[in-house]
């Protein structure tokens, strides 16, 4: 069964270029710019993974994290953070908040992003 990726990430070259990659490899790819889309697109989809940046418009991934845990239906969607945003305390925050990994984005090619994704989902 195909396995559903939900995207949340404001920036488009990026956007755009994670779902052909994630497309690529056999994804559905579901996408939003921003938090409250992410949260209604998670609940509705019901995604295997949420891939999430950290700095986004108006809300960030902490609160999203933070927003996930209030929906008991989606809550243990496994989320994988991938930012730029290279930060200890942000890393740690996200990591209580059950992200199950803190990737920064200039450390990993896309294609080595849908491999670590892959793993998260056998």
């Amino acid at each position: 069964m195909t396995k559903k990726i939900l995207i949340i990430e404001d920036e488009k070259i990026l956007i755009e270029m994670y779902r052909d990659k994630f497309t690529q490899a056999g994804f559905e790819v579901l996408l939003a710019g921003e938090v409250n889309e992410g949260l209604k697109l998670a609940e509705k989809e019901k995604p295997d993974l949420i891939l999430l940046d950290i700095l986004l418009p108006r809300k960030n991934g902490i609160s999203f994290l933070q927003e996930l845990k209030k929906y008991p239906q989606i809550s243990s969607i496994p989320v994988v953070v991938f930012s730029n945003f290279d930060d200890p305390k942000t890393k740690t925050e996200a990591q209580k908040l059950g992200a199950k990994d803190y990737l920064i984005k200039t450390n990993y090619t896309p294609q080595e992003i849908v491999e670590k994704i892959k793993k998260y989902l056998k």
